[in-house]
């Protein structure tokens, strides 16, 4: 249970530096397809999750097999949290939203 909060704190970490990080202000790419992933948590996610996957055996955090069923589901696992957890919290903290549903009457 542990290795895997590990890998998906490890993703959206990585995920908000791609995405949103300062250092790559200069770097990260802003038009085309590139530029649409670059700008996505979600996507990102998908793309950081398999690319843990593949450094899996690399570290002693976490230890996944490289197998195209774990591909998917690492990937889609770092896009879900990473985007769950990027809409939880911004540089200010938690982020409160609240909706309002207006009525035609």
């Amino acid at each position: 249970m542990i290795e895997l909060l590990t890998f998906i704190l490890a993703a959206y970490g990585l995920t908000q530096i791609l995405v949103y990080g300062k250092v790559l202000e200069g770097l990260r790419p802003t038009t085309g397809w590139l530029g649409q992933l670059f700008s996505c948590p979600m996507c990102m996610g998908f793309h950081v999750g398999w690319i843990l996957m593949l450094l899996s055996p690399y570290t002693e955090l976490f230890n996944f097999d490289v197998t195209p069923v774990n591909y998917f589901i690492l990937g889609s696992l770092s896009s879900g949290t990473s985007y769950i957890l990027n809409m939880t919290f911004g540089d200010e903290g938690l982020k409160l939203f609240k909706t309002i549903e207006v009525k035609n009457e």
